[in-house]
């Protein structure tokens, strides 16, 4: 079998030979290549010179042929700053103060579409039906959040019936760039909606269910396969998702697998992820990432289970990592003796980090653990969450600890932080993968300066 069939084999959640691999190589294609994310992302050419360079080294199953959630916002009138090691991130929210009527047309000829399709084209008759191809799409939450601003959230309460008139918008929106994909040679259509981990089941259902719903309808109606690819804590919402109409559900390492693959049989639906990003592919060794392989195979089995990292691979993951992924995914003996004789290593004790002691701190310390707010879409609104929140606060810091850094991590592992983004303050986790309204967090601030005396 290909490595396409046997993926779409898992997406029909049946028994595979072996279990289909897919990388998330986004920005981290221009890496391979010598290029930057910003040169890398914004040419055909470059594009289907790292995704070849991505087939060479990883022998995957399937390849998205970009990772950018930024696409839309940009055509929508969203303003962007770029990144050299990552995609760009929207700065401004266009109906913070005007309407829906106010953006402008959302015309797939314009941005970086045009681009885009000469490169799904290209690569759609390179690798012919040996690899399945994934057109990722802006979720109709996390573009109505682009579009809005952290409003949304109060907006939620006060003003349902505008929210929801933005995500119809937005629903429409990932209807258009889904049949982009399609038209152009993809196979499966992931819809990433990375801050719906921030709402609750029921808003969930209200929110994003019925808009998500459509995307997937449409999708299938033109014979593609659609996926959901969320970020963060989702554990609370991964039955909804399962209730909805996609083909697959891929989550990243803040999921317990084994709870997710009971959940996923009941519901009859292939699921992916888990490997982890961080610790292991970007800051790990090969043999950190073939012993998180193996956990990943042999906790989820090879009924519906596509192997895939968290999220959009960093762009500077070296590529020794990801070459041991595929090695034990196509080699049996290899794998095998990797769990015969590998013995995971004990987690650094990162004695060089050193945290204040807060109790004797004069200012009220909010420590930001984040992927990373200039790449990660959650992390990037909850630290802009923060900085509005202590907008004018007297003997307030606040502090972003990212974890593909050193230091980062070493706060992570010393606060007892299991779940990014995650809101610390003065040491205890309060928002958990969360986004506090103003309100909410300038009231827990206020307690802890209470209890500091």
């Amino acid at each position: 079998m290909t490595g396409k069939e046997i993926l779409l084999k898992a997406l029909h959640n049946e028994e595979t030979p072996r279990t289909p691999w897919l990388p998330f190589v986004g920005s981290h294609g221009g890496s391979l290549i010598g290029e930057t994310a910003h040169e890398y992302l914004t040419s055909a050419d470059k594009l289907v010179s790292g995704l070849s360079k991505a087939i060479e080294l990883y022998r995957p199953d399937g390849l998205p042929i970009i990772f950018d959630l930024q696409l839309e916002a940009e055509i929508l009138g969203c303003d962007i700053v770029w990144s050299q090691d990552g995609p760009p991130s929207v700065v401004s929210h266009p109906l913070e103060k005007g309407e829906l009527a106010d953006l402008p047309e959302f015309d797939l000829s314009k941005g970086r579409f045009p681009i885009i399709a000469e490169a799904t084209r290209r690569m759609r008759e390179k690798v012919g039906e040996d690899i399945a191809l994934y057109g990722l799409i802006t979720g109709p939450f996390t573009l109505a959040l682009h579009l809005m601003g952290t409003n949304i959230f109060m907006e939620m309460y006060d003003e349902p019936e505008k929210v929801a008139e933005v995500l119809e918008f937005c629903t429409e929106v990932g209807k258009k760039v889904a049949e982009f994909y399609l038209a152009n040679g993809c196979d499966v259509i992931a819809v990433v909606d990375p801050m719906t981990s921030q709402i609750s089941p029921v808003h969930f259902q209200e929110y994003v269910a019925p808009y998500m719903n459509a995307i997937f309808d449409d999708v299938r109606s033109k014979g593609g396969y659609s996926s959901i690819f969320v970020c963060g804590n989702a554990t609370r919402n991964l039955e909804v998702m399962s209730q909805t109409h996609c083909d697959n559900i891929s989550v990243d390492e803040n999921i317990d697998m084994s709870y997710l693959r009971g959940i996923a049989e009941k519901h009859n639906k292939s699921f992916g992820g888990n490997l982890k990003l961080t610790l292991v592919l970007l800051l790990g060794q090969p043999n950190d990432a073939k012993l998180d392989t193996i956990r990943c195979m042999d906790t989820c089995g090879q009924k519906g289970f596509i192997l895939a990292p968290g999220c959009d691979i960093p762009y500077a993951t070296p590529s020794a990592n990801l070459q041991a992924v595929a090695e034990m995914v196509h080699n049996d003996y290899a794998r095998n003796t990797a769990r015969a004789t590998l013995i995971a290593p004990a987690m650094s004790a990162f004695e060089d980090i050193k945290l204040p002691d807060y109790s004797h701190e004069k200012d009220t310390i909010l420590d930001l653990i984040t992927l990373d707010s200039s790449t990660c879409a959650p992390c990037q609104y909850m630290v802009a969450a923060a900085k509005k929140a202590t907008r004018g606060m007297k003997g307030v810091v606040v502090r972003e600890h990212k974890v593909t850094t050193h230091e980062g991590i070493g706060y992570m592992v010393k606060l007892g932080v299991a779940n990014i983004p995650t809101i610390c303050i003065d040491g205890e986790a309060k928002y958990i993968s969360i986004i506090p309204t103003p309100g909410e967090l300038r009231a827990s601030i206020e307690l802890a300066k209470t209890a500091k005396g």
